[in-house]
């Protein structure tokens, strides 16, 4: 009895399983195609590589201001004295501050010491002139005389002598002449040259000393200022170059560099710029002023846009050979124009983003959109 119960047991057994397979089977075919569906869905999820517009530096010229501080001094500065000592000054024509014409009396010595000297001289010049004469005809006598034996040969040489003697001694006396001469003209000092006067030691009544300074004077009234900038600086200017110059007054004045120092000096490092001033300015000799000078400078820049300023500075975005972002810190100097100069971070071979910067993180892979000068 056990043993039929056990057969129809089993025999229920194998019978459900029968039933059970097609079911099986078909939970297996329909899971294949769920399967095959999975991958284009995933595919379909992955995110797009970004795609990013580039440019490269370029190198232009860009104008550029260099301040600069330094005196306004004379163009040139003459200084008017005397030749002659011992002569007392009689009269003082000018004051400082004066303008004067080439040629202009500035002050008179007392010429009579001159005038006495030179009368001696030319009283001597007459001897010297009648002494030679004389010489000339008696030379003239013995040589007739000569050919017929009357004067000897040691009396002819004698007579030559003389007229040699005395032709030296007119020569001197006409030199002490042209001296004497030119001791009354310095008697007379008188402008080299127009101009203002800047300073005078003349004092009416005293005894002048030879080479003694009375005078001086700013040569045709001209004045420069001589910017004093560093030595490096010096390097980049040129005569010719504009240069605005700031007044005490409020005024700006616009002026021209004339001519570059061509040494700098040891001690400072700095060297000096000359600059010709209108003769309008109302500046005076030694005034300190400050201006500017305008140069132009060689400057790596790139688009306003591919710059991001962050708290702590500035970056740019580049892109690698491997099409990865890198960021770079940089230094900005100027701006122009929509431009941006680049001091530092980045040179004319680099690959810069130019633009949705904000969305970039260093490290990501893009695609390059398209290539262009700034």
């Amino acid at each position: 009895m056990s043993l039929s119960k056990s057969v129809r047991f089993s025999a229920l057994v194998a019978i459900a399983l029968s039933a059970a397979s097609p079911l099986f089977a078909a939970g297996s075919a329909g899971a294949a195609p769920s399967s095959a569906a999975s991958a284009p869905a995933a595919a379909a999820s992955a995110p797009a590589l970004r795609e990013v517009a580039l440019v490269t530096p370029t190198l232009q010229m860009w104008p550029d201001q260099i301040e600069a501080h330094g005196n306004i001094m004379p163009w040139r500065e003459i200084s008017v004295g005397t030749e002659v000592g011992g002569l007392r000054l009689l009269s003082v024509q000018v004051s400082v501050g004066d303008v004067v014409k080439k040629g202009q009396v500035l002050a008179q010595l007392n010429p009579a010491t001159a005038e006495a000297e030179l009368e001696a001289v030319n009283a001597q010049l007459l001897e010297a002139q009648a002494t030679l004469a004389q010489a000339d005809a008696t030379l003239a006598r013995a040589k007739r005389l000569a050919a017929s034996g009357g004067v000897s040969k040691q009396d002819l040489s004698l007579y030559e002598t003389q007229k040699q003697t005395a032709t030296a001694r007119l020569d001197a006396i006409q030199a002490q002449v042209k001296t004497q001469k030119h001791k009354l003209d310095s008697a007379t000092l008188i402008a080299p040259d127009d101009g203002v006067i800047s300073a005078s030691f003349a004092t009416e009544g005293a005894i002048v000393r030879a080479g003694s300074e009375l005078f001086r004077l700013i040569r045709q009234g001209r004045l420069e200022w001589r910017a004093e900038v560093k030595g490096e600086t010096l390097l980049k200017l040129s005569a010719g170059q504009e240069v605005v110059i700031r007044s005490p007054l409020g005024r700006e004045i616009k002026a021209h560099v004339r001519q570059v120092s061509p040494t700098i000096d040891l001690s400072t490092r700095n060297g000096f710029v000359y600059v010709d001033l209108p003769t309008d300015t109302n500046f005076k000799a030694g005034l300190f002023v400050s201006g500017t000078l305008a140069i132009k400078r060689q400057a790596l820049v790139v688009p306003a846009s591919a710059v991001l300023h962050q708290g702590s500075g500035d970056q740019i975005f580049t892109v690698d050979a491997d099409n990865k972002v890198e960021a770079l810190d940089v230094t900005i100097g100027r701006s122009r124009a929509g431009l941006k100069e680049v001091i530092s971070g980045v040179d004319e071979h680099s690959r810069v983003i130019v633009r949705d910067l904000q969305a970039l993180k260093p490290g990501e892979s893009v695609t390059v959109q398209a290539a262009a000068k700034s």
